[in-house]
């Protein structure tokens, strides 16, 4: 298998950052949190509540796609790219991404995110989440998960997409 760089997506809430660890530490690869690479501005935003916009977004897009690129050993990528231009964004960047889309329903997202009061993505977000979603159903390199399975079986799922075995100590 090539170098492997993957993009763990979908809605805060959703369960990126558990599965995307996860799966880094299995495959020994560096993780890149998305959030972690927010301009200032960004994380002002959404912090005051205010959702970000296409414009907000693509610079954050550029260096991400740039980040990964760069990481020659593989890289597991979190981060929303909710929609349609937002992944191929990443893709002109890493042509040969493979996409983990991890779907969940609103309801539970928002209950997800209300339970870390100390995370920067308010619980007032998640509606405008689902609202630019654009599901990567159909898109080329996509496994959807059901974000509601246990991460265990999540990982197990997306290792054997990856044509990989899962670790049997963990």
């Amino acid at each position: 298998m090539s170098v492997p760089r993957i993009l763990v997506m979908g809605v805060a809430g959703s369960g990126k950052s558990t599965l995307a660890a996860q799966l880094a530490r299995e495959l020994g690869i560096a993780l890149i949190s998305g959030d972690d690479h927010h301009s200032p501005g960004n994380l002002d935003k959404m912090r005051r509540g205010i959702a970000l916009d296409d414009a907000d977004r693509m610079p954050w897009l550029d260096a991400l796609g740039a980040l990964l690129a760069s990481c020659n050993g593989g890289a597991v990528l979190t981060c929303s790219a909710l929609k349609r231009s937002y992944r191929d964004r990443l893709r002109q960047a890493v042509p040969d991404l493979s996409i983990v889309f991890l779907d969940i329903v609103l309801d539970a997202a928002h209950a997800r995110v209300a339970e870390r009061p100390a995370h920067l993505f308010p619980p007032s977000l998640v509606r405008s989440q689902f609202e630019a979603l654009e599901p990567p159903l159909g898109e080329t390199g996509v496994l959807r998960v059901d974000a509601n399975r246990s991460p265990r079986e999540q990982l197990c799922t997306v290792l054997t997409w990856l044509g990989r075995a899962a670790a049997t100590t963990s």
